[in-house]
C-alpha cells in the first residue's frame, strides 16, 4: 500500500532499530531510533543498487518526494546516473561562484582562531571536520537550504548526541553570517532550523557545597588527605582560588608574582587576561610549594614529567579517595561555592565576585571591564574569602598540614 500523510505521521521510532516505511517505486521514509526521517529512493544503475537522498520529512512532504522521484527517473530513463548527476550540478554550481560552504567554513575558523584559546579552537574544527564538512563541505554555500542542514543534524542525533548538534548549528550560523558579511550569500539556513531538531539538554550544573557547615567539613577532609604533596597543595589551593580546574592544573610559576601577590593568565574560557590576587593564605602554601616544584614551569607538575601538568582529573580522583562524592563536590564546583556562599552568606559585591570569576562585567556604557578593574578591591575580597574559609575550617593559621609523604 502506498504511503499516506496520516501514516507517516502516526509512525512513532522504535529504540534502537532503524525503520523503514515503502511507499513504491524504489521510494521510501527511512526513520533513525531517534525520529529522524529521511527519503531515499532505490534504483539501479550499471547492474547496480544505487540510493538517492531525496530529502527530510516533514520539509519535504510525501508529494514533493514522488515529484522529485519522477524528476531523477527521467533522468535514469536517458542513461544518466540521478546520484552522479547531482554531484556534477554541483561541481558547476561550485566552479561559478567558487565558494564552497567547506571553503567559507575554514576562512571563518581562521579568523576566529585567533582569538580563541587553542582548545577550544580545536573542538570547533574537529566538530566540523567530523560531522559538517564530510556531507556539506562541497555544497556551493548559495545552494545550501535549511532540510540539507537538518538532515546532517539528524544524523548527528542518531548518536545521541544532543548537546553537539546545538553546538553544531551554532558553527553553521556563524559560517553563514560570517559570509553574508562578505557577500559570498545572502541567506542564513541555519537560523531556522532549531525546530525541527530535538530539544537541546537541559543544563547540569557541577555539584557543589554551598551550606557554611557543609563547607567546613569538607575543608577538615581536604587537610586529611595523604596523597602526593602536589596534588594535595591543589587540593588545599583550590577552595582559596575559583578559577576553573583547567587553569589551575596550568598554572605556570612565571604567571605568578609572590612579591606582588598576583598571578596574572589568559583565562581558558572567555580569554580574557585576568589577574588574579593572591591572599597571605594562599603565598604560603606557594613558597611551600615551590620547594617542591620549583623547578618545573608548571606549579602542579605531572607524576610522570614536570614538562607537563598534572592529570586533568587529579583533583577530582583526590576528592573521590577522601568519600567526597561526585553528588557533593568537583573541582568546577569550588567556583559554584564562592559564587554562593560569597553573595547569600557574606554579602560581597556580586560584581567583584563576578569579576574574580572572569565572567563578562560590562559598565554602564556596555564596555567589559579590563583585567586589572577593581583589583586593589578584589584583593581585599579574596582575603576576606580566605580568612573565612579558615574560620569555617575551624584553624586560625594557614600552615600547611605535615603529613607523609607517599611513594
Amino acid at each position: 500500500m502506498p504511503l499516506t500523510e496520516q501514516k507517516i505521521r502516526s509512525f512513532r521510532p522504535e529504540p534502537g532499530k532503524k525503520k523503514r516505511l515503502f511507499d513504491g517505486r524504489g521510494l521510501y521514509l527511512e526513520i533513525s531510533p531517534t525520529g529522524g526521517t529521511y527519503w531515499r529512493w532505490k534504483y539501479h544503475y550499471g547492474g547496480k543498487e544505487r540510493r538517492l537522498a531525496v530529502g527530510v520529512y516533514p520539509d519535504i512532504k510525501l508529494k514533493d518526494a514522488r515529484q522529485l522521484c519522477d524528476e531523477a527517473r527521467k533522468l535514469l530513463s536517458t542513461g544518466v546516473d540521478p546520484v552522479l548527476q547531482r554531484k556534477k550540478d554541483r561541481l558547476i554550481q561550485v566552479e561559478r561562484s567558487g565558494e564552497t560552504f567547506e571553503k567559507v567554513g575554514r576562512e571563518w575558523y581562521a579568523k576566529q582562531a585567533e582569538v580563541w584559546v587553542p582548545a577550544h579552537a580545536s573542538r570547533i574544527l574537529s566538530r566540523l571536520e567530523r560531522d559538517i564538512f564530510p556531507f556539506l563541505g562541497d555544497h556551493p554555500i548559495t545552494e545550501i537550504k535549511a532540510p540539507e542542514l537538518v538532515a546532517v543534524f539528524r544524523r548527528m542525533e542518531a548518536r545521541g548526541v544532543r548537546e553537539t548538534v546545538h553546538r553544531a548549528r551554532q558553527d553553521c550560523e556563524a559560517i553563514f553570517n560570517f559570509a553574508i558579511s562578505a557577500g559570498k550569500c545572502e541567506n542564513n539556513p541555519a537560523v531556522n532550523v532549531t525546530k525541527a531538531l530535538a530539544p537541546k539538554p537541559e543544563p547540569v550544573n557541577f555539584a557543589a557545597v554551598t551550606d557554611p557547615d557543609e563547607l567546613g567539613e569538607l575543608l577538615r577532609k581536604i587537610d586529611s588527605f595523604q596523597g602526593t604533596f602536589t596534588v594535595f597543595c591543589a587540593l588545599r589551593l583550590a577552595p582559596y582560588l575559583p578559577v576553573r580546574p583547567g587553569e589551575l592544573r596550568k598554572a605556570k610559576w612565571k604567571e605568578i608574582n609572590l612579591e606582588k601577590a598576583e598571578w596574572g593568565f589568559v583565562a581558558s574560557k572567555t580569554r580574557p587576561q585576568l589577574i588574579v590576587p593572591l591572599s597571605r593564605q594562599v603565598i604560603t602554601i606557594l613558597r611551600k610549594l615551590h620547594q617542591v616544584t620549583g623547578s618545573s614551569p608548571y606549579v602542579f607538575p605531572g607524576a610522570r614529567s614536570d614538562k607537563r601538568p598534572m592529570s586533568e582529573n587529579a583533583v577530582l580522583y583526590a576528592l573521590r579517595s577522601l568519600g567526597i562524592p561526585k553528588e557533593l563536590m568537583t573541582g568546577h564546583g569550588f567556583r559554584a561555592t564562592f559564587r554562593t556562599i560569597g553573595d547569600e552568606v557574606l554579602k560581597l559585591r556580586v560584581d567583584l565576585i563576578e569579576h574574580q570569576l572572569a565572567h563578562k562585567v560590562k559598565d554602564s556604557n556596555g564596555r567589559a571591564y579590563n583585567r586589572t578593574a577593581f583589583l586593589a578591591d578584589r584583593k581585599v575580597l579574596m582575603q576576606e574569602w580566605s580568612d573565612y574559609l579558615d574560620h569555617l575550617r575551624g584553624s586560625g593559621s594557614a600552615e600547611l598540614i605535615e603529613f607523609q609523604r607517599q611513594a
